[in-house]
C-alpha cells in the first residue's frame, strides 16, 4: 500500500511539475491563432480593399496596423509564406505609405510603418522604408514632442522609433521616443497622463481629474491602458539591452502590471471600465489581450513573478479563447473604436465590432507571447 502511495503520488507531481514547465499547449494555442487568423483573411483576401463604416478609409490606418502587427507576430513563431505575402501584398498596395503622406505627425498613420520596418528586415530593398524614413526624419527633425497626446498613439507610434534606432544604430531615435512618451506621461493635461498612485493612464485630457466616474474613482479605459502596456512590451522586445532609458519602460509596465491584477474579473477578462465595474463594466477582450501580452512579455523575460502572474494570464488566455474565440474564428467581446468605456456599447458574444481587424491584432500579439512561454 506504501508503495502504492509513493507511486501514485510521484505520479501527481510529476503531473505537477510538467504543468508547471508548460503552462500552456503550444499546439493549441498556435491553433487558435491561426484560427482567428484565417477567419480574417478569407473575409478580407484584396488587401487593398478600403474599409467601410460610417465612413470609407484606407487599408493602411492604424486599425489595420495594428492587425498586421499582430500578423507579423503570428509570423515570427510560424512563418507561413501566406502570411508574409498578405502583409507584403498590403505594403505594395499602397506604396510603402501613409494616409496623410510623409508630413503627417498623427501616430495612427505612421503606425504602419511597423509592419514596414519588419518586411524590410525579412528581405531588405531601400523602396520599402522610404516614406518611413522621411517621415520619421521629420519628426526627429522638429521640437514638437506633445505629438502623443492621447495614450493609444504610444502604441501606434513608439515601436516606430524603436525598430528604426535598432536598424540604423543610432540612439537619436531612442531619445525623441523618450521624450514624446514622457511628454505623455508627465506633462499632457493637468500633469501628465500617467498616475502614478493607480498605476494607470488616462486616456487623455478629457478624463484626467477632475473628470470621475459615476462611483467617484479616476476613469481609466482598459483599451486605452491596454495599448501602453503593449507599447511599452513591444519597445522593450525591440530596443536593446543597454539602449538609454531602458529602466523607465520596465519600471512602468511593472507599474501596471501590479495595478491590473486586483482588478481582473473572476472570468479572467477585464472591464472596459477598469475602476467601475457598474459604469461600462462588461467584460472586453482587446484591452484583455493586450493586457495578457504586456504580463506574458513580463513573465517571459524575468521581469514579473511568474508565481504572482501566470496564474493572471492563464486565466485571461482561457477566457478569449473559450468566451470570445468563435469556432470559426470570430471574436466576440471587442469594444468598437472610441476613446472611453461607454464607446461602443453593449457588447456581446456575436456582436460585430465596427472594425475586426484591430482587435484581432491584439490576440495574435498576445498567442504570440503565451506561445513563447516556457
Amino acid at each position: 500500500m506504501k508503495k502504492l502511495v509513493l507511486i501514485v503520488t510521484s505520479f501527481l507531481l510529476y503531473n505537477s511539475a510538467l504543468s508547471a514547465q508548460n503552462p500552456f499547449n503550444k499546439k493549441e494555442v498556435l491553433a487558435q491563432m491561426e484560427l482567428a487568423n484565417k477567419y480574417f483573411m478569407d473575409k478580407w483576401p484584396d488587401t487593398g480593399k478600403t474599409i467601410i463604416t460610417n465612413t470609407e478609409r484606407p487599408s493602411n490606418i492604424w486599425t489595420r496596423g495594428v492587425y498586421y502587427e499582430g500578423l507579423m507576430a503570428l509570423h515570427e513563431i510560424y512563418p507561413k509564406e501566406a502570411y508574409y505575402k498578405y502583409a507584403y501584398d498590403w505594403a505594395e498596395f499602397h506604396k510603402w505609405g501613409f494616409r496623410g503622406g510623409n508630413t503627417t505627425r498623427n501616430a495612427d498613420n505612421y503606425c504602419a510603418a511597423q509592419t514596414y520596418i519588419d518586411l524590410y528586415n525579412l528581405e531588405p530593398d531601400a523602396k520599402k522604408l522610404k516614406n518611413t524614413r522621411a517621415n520619421i526624419n521629420m519628426l526627429l527633425n522638429t521640437p514638437q514632442n506633445d505629438d502623443w497626446s492621447w495614450i493609444d498613439a504610444i502604441q501606434m507610434g513608439m515601436p516606430v522609433f524603436a525598430k528604426m534606432g535598432v536598424l540604423e544604430n543610432d540612439n537619436k531615435y531612442y531619445e525623441k521616443m523618450y521624450e514624446m512618451y514622457m511628454f505623455s506621461r508627465n506633462k499632457h493635461g493637468d500633469n501628465g497622463l500617467f498616475n502614478p498612485k493607480d498605476g494607470l493612464w488616462w486616456r487623455d485630457a478629457d478624463f484626467d481629474p477632475p473628470y470621475k466616474e459615476p462611483n467617484g474613482e479616476d476613469c481609466y479605459w482598459s483599451r486605452g491602458n491596454g495599448w501602453v502596456i503593449g507599447a511599452l512590451a513591444k519597445v522593450l522586445t525591440i530596443i536593446p539591452e543597454n539602449a538609454p532609458h531602458r529602466a523607465q519602460y520596465v519600471k512602468d509596465l511593472k507599474a501596471m502590471a501590479k495595478a491590473l491584477v486586483p482588478i481582473q474579473r473572476a472570468d479572467g477578462f477585464w472591464n472596459a471600465s477598469l475602476h467601475d465595474p457598474n459604469n461600462y463594466g462588461e467584460k472586453e477582450a482587446s484591452g484583455t489581450a493586450l493586457f495578457v501580452y504586456g504580463i506574458a512579455y513580463g513573465i517571459n523575460n524575468g521581469l514579473l513573478d511568474k508565481k504572482t502572474y501566470l496564474p493572471v494570464i492563464e486565466k485571461a488566455w482561457k477566457a478569449l479563447t473559450t468566451e470570445s474565440l468563435h469556432k470559426n474564428g470570430f471574436l466576440g467581446y471587442l469594444q468598437s473604436t472610441g476613446k472611453e468605456p461607454k464607446d461602443g456599447m453593449p457588447l456581446s458574444y456575436d456582436k460585430i465590432p465596427d472594425f475586426e481587424d484591430y482587435g484581432l491584432g491584439c490576440f495574435l500579439l498576445a498567442g504570440s507571447e503565451i506561445y513563447k512561454m516556457k
